[in-house]
């Protein structure tokens, strides 16, 4: 028998209440799916923190896959950019350092309103991206399983 799942879901506090819903649609999708997984919450003070975070959980080996969600906005220096892309980057170093898949649901749109049409635009589409990473951790958590039957069939 299989041990059930374990991820790991880092949520930066910047826009917390978006943010936050990506955690809710990963948790409802997880359930439609059947999958009984255990999921521990992180908060993260921003973007730039999840990185090294989402390393230092891998390097435990507990977690099948590491989620994290940012929402990195225009304030109009163009600073949003360079946190972008350090996030984003530094994501992808973590899951090819530790072999941990490490999931993004790290978001920068241009010309972010802080009107209640754009907040609320920006929640549904954060509960989507959170159902969408939910379907991405299933499928790796199933692919990594067949990887590991086949490396034991052939030894």
């Amino acid at each position: 028998m299989t041990k059930s799942p374990k991820f790991a879901f880092i949520k930066a506090r910047w826009h917390a209440d978006i943010v936050d819903q990506a955690w809710v649609g990963f948790e409802q999708r997880l359930s439609e799916l059947g999958l009984e997984a255990t999921v521990v919450s992180f908060d993260v003070p921003g973007a730039f923190e999840m990185p090294l975070l989402a390393q230092r959980l891998a390097e435990t080996g507990e977690y099948s896959a590491i989620v994290a969600a940012a929402l990195v906005v225009d304030g109009g220096i163009y600073r949003h950019d360079f946190v972008a892309q350090a996030v984003v980057s530094g994501l992808m170093e973590a899951g090819m350092k530790t072999g941990t898949p490490v999931l993004s649901v790290s978001l920068t749109p241009h010309h972010f309103q802080p009107s209640a049409e754009h907040q609320a635009f920006y929640r549904d589409h954060f509960v989507k991206k959170g159902r969408e990473a939910a379907d991405a951790a299933a499928q790796i958590v199933e692919l990594y399983r067949g990887l590991e039957k086949g490396a034991r069939i052939a030894a």
